[in-house]
């Protein structure tokens, strides 16, 4: 696991940050991972058909990366009221009659799988909710787009075009906020490839064909519908004519290519942590307390400055992979079933999984999804334990977990953070945490540390023997190294050893990797 070095006038592509946006409105929207990539190749190509103008071009490659960025607006409230898919049944006729429409809308509330008496109650219950619900929604779904793209650094013209995300050709849209030409040109053109890709994914090149020429006139602009279908097999095929999708995705971005500087990319990566936030209403502040509270405990620790950027941005995004868990799980006031448990333990999974792309989030991936691994393996995704991680990873680990347990959820009332301090030692003392991180993050939070017990009984003078004699260091080089007496390095030694019941250097190593006691960054072998 590495961290991010970046210099003060080194600059990142906002094409690589919305790309990762995109991956997560994936996970977000339950598409297949990188349709929304798929379809901004397609749109790309759909636009050079049209012989469209440059700033238009522009429109249409940060439009369509962004098209369902606001896909998390409203998700714990929609996933009461809808029991069933909104992706399955209501996404794929966005764009057609209204008959279509309302009929999505209806197969979406109940539960699937219920008898068909006790699905015409659950649509009677859930019915008049869902249609004070939809305004308001779709107003927030094109504020919330358009916010986010003034936080990702795009021009001006990108967040005013979001305003009409909603719209329809035909006017006959919710907000009915325009119809026709009055929706951005480069708007009507990513309507027309989103709803291509998409309808490919349901049912082949064939029916997307199909879909795109029925919905012309209604949902669609009619000029760029046909476009679409006299050029389908060139339109289509921009998706697969490429190795990599996402170094496809990167390449057609119009020029001149956009880029973001240190102080942009932090901005960028909090409010994609914000995105992920708005699930529910009990992580609202989480992405960015953490990141706030981990950078804060790195500096205490005495962080190299570009360790203690990394923890940050690590910190920023490290619940994006929420994303691809149902809103449902998180507002769950009750004891998580198997499957509800096995999705949240992969949701850091899902974190590196779209993370793990570009230059810069790269080198945050594997960090920021180690945020709920724990010294003594109990920790998820991967079971990690001591010795695999870093002090950057155990920092944002204990950092996550204090700022966690500071806040409410559905199923407990939120710690003081007196007694969060309390806890997050106890934890250390039995394995968890790295006990000195821990107290970093404590006194970061403003609070006073309490003893903090080591493994074994070790004090801490005895835990930094036992780091140094795993590294190999004899008595006499562990003294120099620390300043003390050889006696006295003799004397921690061999109380260390009793306590941690061995007599051997290497049942000392193995207890100390165990730990968490030595870890790369220590001093060498000499």
């Amino acid at each position: 696991m590495t961290s991010t070095k970046e210099s003060p006038n080194q600059q990142t592509r906002t094409a690589e940050i919305l790309a990762a946006t995109c991956l997560a409105t994936d996970l977000g929207m339950g598409f297949p991972f990188e349709h929304g990539l798929h379809a901004t190749l397609m749109a790309m190509r759909l636009a050079d058909v049209l012989d469209v103008g440059s700033e238009t071009a522009t429109q249409v490659y940060y439009g369509c990366l962004l098209m369902y960025s606001g896909c998390t607006t409203d998700a714990a409230a929609e996933s009461e009221i809808f029991a069933g898919s909104l992706t399955e049944h209501v996404t794929p006729v966005q764009f057609g009659n209204r008959g279509e429409i309302i009929r999505g809308a209806i197969k979406a509330l109940p539960p699937p799988g219920l008898p068909r008496h006790r699905r015409v109650y659950e649509i009677a219950q859930r019915l008049p909710r869902a249609m004070l619900l939809q305004g308001p929604h779709f107003e927030a779904l094109c504020e919330v787009a358009s916010m986010l793209a003034e936080r990702l650094g795009l021009p001006e013209t990108i967040s005013d075009m979001l305003f009409y995300l909603t719209e329809r050709w035909d006017g006959k849209s919710l907000l009915e906020r325009a119809k026709h030409e009055e929706i951005p040109e480069a708007l009507r053109i990513v309507h027309v490839a989103r709803e291509a890709c998409l309808q490919r994914v349901i049912g082949g090149d064939a029916h997307a064909i199909d879909v795109i020429e029925n919905r012309a006139g209604l949902g669609l602009d009619p000029a760029m519908a046909k476009a679409f279908v006299e050029n389908a097999a060139h339109v289509l095929a921009a998706s697969s004519d490429h190795g990599s999708v996402w170094e496809a995705t990167l390449d057609v971005e119009p020029r001149p290519q956009l880029h973001l500087d240190s102080a942009g990319v932090d901005r960028a990566l909090a409010a994609i942590g914000d995105f992920a936030d708005l699930l529910s209403p009990f992580l609202s502040g989480h992405s960015t307390g953490v990141a706030e509270l981990a950078a804060s405990a790195a500096a205490i620790a005495g962080f190299p400055q570009a360790d203690v950027a990394a923890v940050r941005r690590a910190g920023f995004i490290h619940d994006v992979g929420r994303v691809a868990v149902h809103p449902a799980v998180w507002q769950k006031p009750a004891k998580l079933n198997a499957d509800e448990w096995e999705q949240v333990r992969l949701h850091a999974y899902q974190t590196e999984r779209v993370m793990r792309h570009g230059s810069l989030l790269e080198g945050l991936a594997e960090l920021s999804g180690s945020h709920h691994e724990r010294l003594d393996g109990s920790g998820y995704h991967r079971g990690s334990s001591a010795a695999s991680l870093p002090p950057v990873a155990r920092l944002l680990a204990a950092a996550d977990a204090f700022r966690a347990m500071t806040e409410p959820r559905p199923h407990r009332a939120a710690l003081s953070t007196g007694e969060a301090a309390g806890v997050l030692a106890d934890e250390a003392g039995a394995g968890g945490h790295d006990p000195d991180l821990a107290a970093c993050v404590i006194e970061a939070a403003g609070q006073e540390v309490p003893p903090m017990q080591r493994p074994a009984g070790l004090t801490e003078r005895e835990c930094e023997v036992i780091g140094l004699v795993a590294r190999g260091l004899q008595t006499k080089q562990i003294a120099r190294a620390l300043d003390i007496s050889v006696k006295t390095a003799d004397t921690h030694i061999q109380n260390a050893y009793r306590k941690m019941d061995v007599s051997t250097r290497a049942a000392a190593t193995l207890l100390a990797m165990e730990h968490g006691l030595v870890f790369s960054g220590e001093l060498p072998i000499s």
